[in-house]
Formats: structure tokens, C-alpha cells, sequence
């Protein structure tokens, strides 16, 4: 069984190692900042040398994942490219959804095989389940052998792989980021509004989460736009002015609104599900006019 080797065995690293491991792929060593952080997350995964030396790590395995912070990569792969290891035929593979592959390249001159794949999926905790990578999508971009064997490895974890281009991977990056960070800072901003009404933090939250839950099944099953109800859908131009008054005093969560409203329009004006005119008196409201 093909060995492999994680650099940066923290959240991601680590859930990464225990899903391979309960699929047969045998974790030979994994490296964290800390041999107490490595040895924590070696527990988790069940196997595999842990250590905090990233040279002695990426000597052990066949394929050998950066699990790393962006800012962290281009460190490493210097690391290691001024080590004394054999690059022939090795699969190196990070996991960043910003970088390319390109990072790689110094790597990749001495004879590794090299992409990027990146999980479109949120890891909060090392001990994550194995069953998170089932059914979500990698984004991979890469030589075309390092492909194949990443989209062989996807398979084998449960998910479903695309290949996108290099020059695209800040576009790539910032629609996960949006959909994922940016649902969260949406989820703080109503529960704050709802505290500013007299509910507890998480009363707030629990009263939300049902109706973000039934928005995100709405969007399974039909699309975003076919989604989209509310006073922006509809046309109320009462209840826009309301809230626009109502965040007055707090002029971030105003601008946010007038924004996201504003996003809101241009989705409607798509569906047709609105006149011109009434779409014109929206957006002025919106912008002031």
C-alpha cells in the first residue's frame, strides 16, 4: 500500500489522515509545529510517525500532502527543497484552494509529481469525521499525472473531483470563501439584530439555524435565484425603507444590507420577476438617490 506523508497535520491534516487511514492507505509519518501537537493528531488518525521535523516526514511517504496555512507553504517547500531527499516519481500534493501548483515548481524540477487539491469542504476540528469528504467536491489543477492519482485518491474518500486552471484559483478560492465564511458572518450579523431585540446569543442562533437550514434545501432542490424570497423578491419598497432606518445607527450592517440588497435586485432583474420601473425605484432607494 502506497505510503503517505502529511506536513501540517492540524484541523484539515488531520481529518485528511484519519479518512485515508480508514481507507486502507497506510499513514506513514506526519508533522505538526509541535511534536505534542503531532502526536495528538497521530491518535486521532491512528497510525504514522509523528514528529515535528517536515524533512524527516516527507522522506517517509510516497505522496506527501501540505496540509499548511498559505502563508506557510512557500517556507516549507523551501525547507524542503534544500534537503537531501529524493524527488523522483514522489507525489507532492497541497491543499490550499488560493495557491497553484506553481508553488510546487522547485519540487517539481527535481523530479516530484505535483498538483493542488483542495477540499471544498470546512474542517473546525481534528477530529472530524472520516464521512465529511463523502459526497463533496475537490477542486485540482496540476501535472497530469499528479492528477490522476489525486482523482484516484478523491474517489476512494467518497468525493468528486474538477480541474481548474491556474490563473483561476483566486476566483475559485474567493466563491468558497463567500459561500462558506461569508455564511457565517451573515448567521453573527442577524443573531446579533435579533440580541439588539432581546434574545440571547444562542436563542438567536437556534432560532435562525431552522430557517438557514430550509433556504440551503431550497437551494438544493430548485437554484439560487428560483430560492430567493423576501421584500427585495417582491417588490416592498416599505420594508426596505423600514430596515434601512431600522440599521441607520450602525452603518456597517447598513452598508452590508444595501449591498447584499442591492446583489438581491440584480438576481430578481434575471428572474424577470419584477418590473423595470419598480426595479429602478428599488435601486435608487438602495443607493440613496
Amino acid at each position: 500500500m502506497t505510503g503517505i506523508s502529511i506536513i501540517g497535520a492540524g484541523r484539515l491534516g488531520t481529518a485528511l489522515g484519519a479518512a485515508l487511514s480508514k481507507k486502507g492507505f497506510r499513514i506513514k509519518a506526519l508533522s505538526c509545529r509541535t511534536s505534542r501537537s503531532a502526536e495528538e493528531s497521530r491518535k486521532v488518525i491512528g497510525g504514522g510517525k509523528a514528529s515535528a521535523d517536515n524533512i524527516q516526514t516527507a522522506r517517509a511517504g510516497d505522496i506527501v500532502f501540505l496540509c499548511l496555512p498559505d502563508e506557510e507553504i512557500s517556507k516549507v517547500i523551501k525547507e524542503l527543497d534544500g534537503a537531501d531527499i529524493r524527488w523522483a516519481d514522489k507525489f507532492v500534493f497541497h491543499c490550499s484552494g488560493l495557491l497553484s501548483s506553481e508553488i510546487l515548481d522547485p519540487l517539481k524540477v527535481k523530479g516530484a509529481l505535483t498538483a493542488s487539491i483542495h477540499p471544498i469542504q470546512s474542517f473546525a476540528d481534528k477530529r472530524t469525521p472520516p464521512e465529511q469528504f463523502e459526497n463533496i467536491y475537490f477542486g485540482v489543477e496540476g501535472e497530469k499525472k499528479a492528477l490522476k492519482t489525486s482523482q484516484k485518491i478523491i474517489t476512494k474518500l467518497g468525493g468528486r473531483s474538477f480541474i481548474i486552471k491556474a490563473e483561476n484559483k483566486a476566483l475559485y478560492h474567493m466563491a468558497c470563501s463567500i459561500a462558506s465564511n461569508f455564511l457565517v458572518v451573515l448567521l453573527d450579523m442577524a443573531s446579533s439584530l435579533l440580541h439588539q431585540v432581546g434574545l440571547q446569543e444562542e436563542q438567536a442562533f437556534q432560532i435562525l439555524l431552522p430557517l438557514a437550514k430550509g433556504t440551503l434545501h431550497n437551494v438544493k432542490k430548485f437554484n439560487t435565484r428560483s430560492s430567493l424570497t423576501g421584500p427585495v423578491m417582491r417588490g416592498d419598497r416599505e420594508s426596505i425603507e423600514r430596515h434601512l432606518e431600522a440599521l441607520r445607527k450602525s452603518p456597517l450592517y447598513h452598508e452590508t444590507y444595501t449591498q447584499l440588497a442591492l446583489q438581491a435586485l440584480e438576481m430578481v432583474k434575471k428572474e424577470k420577476k419584477l418590473s423595470a420601473q419598480k426595479i429602478k425605484a428599488l435601486r435608487d432607494l438602495l443607493e440613496g438617490k
